[in-house]
C-alpha cells in the first residue's frame, strides 16, 4: 500500500517530462493562488448553543446530515485507505 503513491508519482513525473512540461507550465496552469482576505470573517460563532461545545455541535450537524460515520479509522484511513494488518 505504501508504495502506491510513489508509484503514481512516478507515472505522473514520466508523463510531465514525456510531454516536454517543466515546473513553470504548472504554475502559469494553477492561475492565481493568492489566499481570500475575506476569510477573516467567517466563524463558528452561533453553531453551538449555549451550553454545548463546538465538537459536540459539528457532531450534532452531521449526524443530521447523515454524515456522521461511527465506524471510527483516522483522517489517514479516509485518504490512503484502511490499514493492512501486518
Amino acid at each position: 500500500m505504501s508504495d502506491q503513491p510513489d508509484e503514481a508519482l512516478g507515472v505522473l513525473r514520466g508523463i510531465w517530462a514525456a510531454q516536454g512540461q517543466t515546473s513553470a507550465d504548472l504554475d502559469d496552469a494553477g492561475g492565481d493562488t493568492r489566499a481570500c482576505q475575506r476569510m477573516a470573517d467567517i466563524n463558528f460563532d452561533g453553531m453551538a448553543a449555549d451550553d454545548e461545545d463546538l465538537r459536540t455541535a459539528w457532531r450534532s450537524r452531521l449526524a443530521r446530515e447523515g454524515k456522521l460515520s461511527t465506524a471510527g479509522g483516522t483522517v489517514r484511513d479516509l485518504v490512503l485507505g484502511q490499514a493492512e494488518p501486518r
